[in-house]
């Protein structure tokens, strides 16, 4: 459950509000549940009752009082989670009524306590609406009410098994995260039709600006190439204080700014700055006519991320998980500018995901940051990428590998109690695994294809080496997967250019328990065609397809030469891949 409050000074546009229909109609069959005696007016059940009577009733101690109250309104919501069951009016009076006591607008045995009354709809929330002057004609003190909220909005969570929210009331969560879009900016994104927020498509930008960059310079700079309009503000001293960034826009107020702590907690100068002093490894410079730069820097990207993931297990230091997690976005911002746009969206939305697993006032490691971001300096300057052939088959590591990071990640937040922080791991997880099949759906089904048209004396061969390099229980698991049959075709390949299948699976599966894959046969084949240098797997040209290759030329010659003005154009030969062009 989540709850806010706010503050007003006119009951009766709080209740024309409560029982209307709402912003965006999202208010159904407004009623009272619950009410300081149990007597008030509800103009939703009751046909004669009114907005002005249940104000006059709400407003009488503010009347008596006196003197003017400056904001006299107290109105919070309540809401359960969308997960969670329906909440009958019953059970809703009872939250309310531990939520004014809890507050302090109405304490326990205090017949003193303000007037307030809770208006449940029907999407399961409440609000609860008080007016802050008390019988005896004091004011109540409510401050540090929202705390008292939240702590009461855990134990209401346990007792009626609700969904458990409270790591996102926590200091440190909301310091971690992103920082949210208020209302006001959710409408205007509604209203100009735009899927995401002003902020957020600015705290996009300004973190691709980020990724990977050495110099302050480098990172305003690429700033400038976004568009994104920027200032650092300066203390009197000269000295560097923040930055502050806006979208470029055509209203005639002008830009909305941000600073980097409105964006997010990592995106302050200072932690900018920190990122610089760690610094990154240059990329060797790219040389003329060098192919496959793309496909190289994806292989390395993915054997950084394999040293990530061996960093983290359930004892690891929060330094480490938040170096990894920065260093993670980074990468991930890079291969969303790098990619193709097949599985670009889906890359730029696990990076925005994981932006909510961060670890809030913590150092992060310094080698693991610098690694990182490495890795994603290398894949900018590797440049863009295709979706299929050898680049599609280095995508689909690289991916391979940043899903089983997010599961590890996962781990770690759930080892620790985050719920919040684990469910948001597993949302980029579900992103990159949707990328991923896009870039490996082929090259895997291509690889099966041959690992079942193995010899049988090869496969055995195979099989016998996957249960002599693993575990018994992690080589009955490959065994039994769908996966197994591309792995074996890999082996036989590897095996045929002069490897030890064994001491690959062992060096493969000594990169990272295998046990957090989702499929252990799918990593082992990508770690091992990366780690051996297998060409990209590619539909083998048979003998058969050449002699209908030469059929179909031999037709269209016949064909042709009928009419001496028709050129005679062979047609396209079919595609012979690159390792048999070479072998012939």
């Amino acid at each position: 459950m989540i709850t806010t409050a706010r503050s007003g000074k006119n009951t009766l546009k709080a209740l024309q509000y409560l029982y209307g229909p709402g912003r965006r109609n999202e208010h159904t069959d407004p009623h009272l549940v619950a009410s300081w005696d149990g007597f008030a007016p509800d103009p939703g059940r009751d046909p004669e009752a009114t907005l002005a009577q249940l104000r006059d009733v709400l407003d009488l101690h503010v009347i008596r009082y006196g003197q003017p109250v400056k904001k006299h309104v107290y109105h919070r919501m309540v809401r359960a989670d969308p997960s969670d069951r329906n909440l009958s009016d019953e059970e809703w009076a009872d939250i309310a009524r531990r939520i004014v006591a809890a507050t302090g607008i109405a304490p326990d045995c205090d017949p003193d306590g303000c007037r307030w009354i809770a208006v449940h709809h029907g999407d399961n929330h409440i609000h609860i609406l008080a007016t802050v002057v008390r019988a005896d004609l004091t004011q109540a003190r409510l401050r540090g009410d929202q705390y008292r909220a939240e702590t009461e909005l855990t134990e209401i969570e346990r007792q009626y098994r609700l969904k458990d929210l409270s790591d996102t009331r926590t200091p440190e969560y909301r310091a971690a995260i992103p920082k949210r879009a208020k209302a006001a900016e959710l409408r205007k994104a509604e209203r100009l039709g735009q899927e995401e927020t002003g902020r957020a498509r600015l705290r996009t930008g300004v973190r691709r600006a980020l990724a990977g960059a050495a110099t302050e310079e480098e990172f305003l700079a690429r700033l400038t190439m976004q568009g994104i309009q920027f200032e650092v503000r300066r203390l009197p001293s000269g000295d560097a204080k923040g930055y502050t960034f806006a979208l470029p826009t055509g209203d005639p107020g002008g830009p909305v700014w941000f600073s980097g702590s409105q964006l997010a907690a990592d995106l302050t100068l200072p932690k900018i700055h920190g990122r610089f002093a760690i610094g990154v490894d240059e990329p060797a410079p790219s040389r003329p006519g060098d192919q496959g730069r793309s496909v190289a820097v994806r292989y390395r990207a993915s054997t950084t991320t394999d040293r990530a993931v061996r960093t983290i297990d359930d004892e690891a230091r929060a330094g480490q998980v938040a170096a990894v997690v920065g260093g993670a976005i980074e990468v991930l911002d890079t291969l969303a500018l790098t990619s193709p746009v097949l599985s670009r969206k889906e890359i730029n939305q696990a990076a925005r995901a994981l932006e909510f697993t961060a670890v809030a006032r913590t150092r992060a490691a310094r080698t693991e940051v610098r690694a990182m971001r490495s890795a994603a300096r290398e894949l900018l300057y590797g440049g863009p990428a295709g979706g299929s052939g050898e680049e599609g088959t280095a995508a689909a590591t690289v991916l391979s590998s940043l899903v089983l990071l997010a599961i590890v990640i996962a781990k770690w937040h759930a080892a620790q109690g985050n719920q919040r922080q684990a469910e948001a791991a597993h949302a980029a997880a579900t992103h990159l695994r949707a990328a991923y099949g896009r870039h490996a759906g082929r090259p895997i089904a291509l690889l099966d294809t041959r690992g079942r048209q193995l010899p049988e004396p090869v496969r055995e061969r195979q099989e016998t080496a996957v249960r002599q390099a693993l575990p018994a229980d992690q080589a009955a698991r490959v065994l039994a997967e769908d996966g197994w049959a591309a792995l074996a075709a890999t082996l036989a390949e590897a095996e045929q250019a002069g490897h030890d299948p064994q001491a690959l699976l062992a060096q493969a599966a000594g990169q990272r328990e295998l046990a957090s894959a989702d499929s252990p046969a799918a990593v082992l084949t990508w770690r091992i065609r990366r780690d051996v240098g297998l060409p990209a797997p590619a539909p083998k040209v048979t003998a058969q397809d050449r002699r209908t290759s030469a059929a179909l030329f031999r037709s269209t010659t016949k064909r042709t030469t009928s009419s001496p003005a028709a050129a005679v154009t062979p047609p396209p030969a079919l595609p012979v891949p690159d390792r048999v062009r070479r072998t012939r």
